[in-house]
């Protein structure tokens, strides 16, 4: 599978922004989604997973009620809803895509998107 972030950008610290992440193949919903974030000098970190049904979707604690994570498998698509940014939430986002499982770990997931930077200003 091959992945596609889009969506990301420049906003100001309470603002919202939606992230996607389009896939190729025909295999979509047989795969889990996962959202991770490297901030510069950072190491990757988890963000928010979804399950091939969306009937689970772990968050991060610092993202936690104000990030929603969605898929549409006939769109192929994943979004992370960004609500109430702040400064701490600007890192490059990646979409990957696993087994079934909605993982926190990114050595579950096989497949990487290229990234999208989010910069939030305060």
């Amino acid at each position: 599978v091959q992945l596609q972030a889009s969506g990301g950008g420049l906003v100001q610290a309470g603002g919202s922004l939606r992230l996607s992440c389009a896939a190729s193949g025909r295999t979509f919903d047989s795969y889990a989604m996962g959202w991770f974030r490297q901030a510069p000098g950072k190491d990757r970190e988890f963000v928010a997973a979804i399950s091939w049904s969306g009937s689970r979707t772990p968050y991060a604690d610092s993202v936690k009620g104000r990030f929603t994570i969605s898929r549409t498998n006939a769109k192929n698509t994943v979004y992370l809803h960004m609500n109430s940014l702040k400064p701490e939430d600007t890192a490059v986002y990646y979409c990957a895509a696993g087994g079934p499982i909605a993982a926190t770990q990114s050595g579950s997931y096989n497949a990487w998107g290229q990234g999208t930077q989010v910069t939030v200003s305060s």
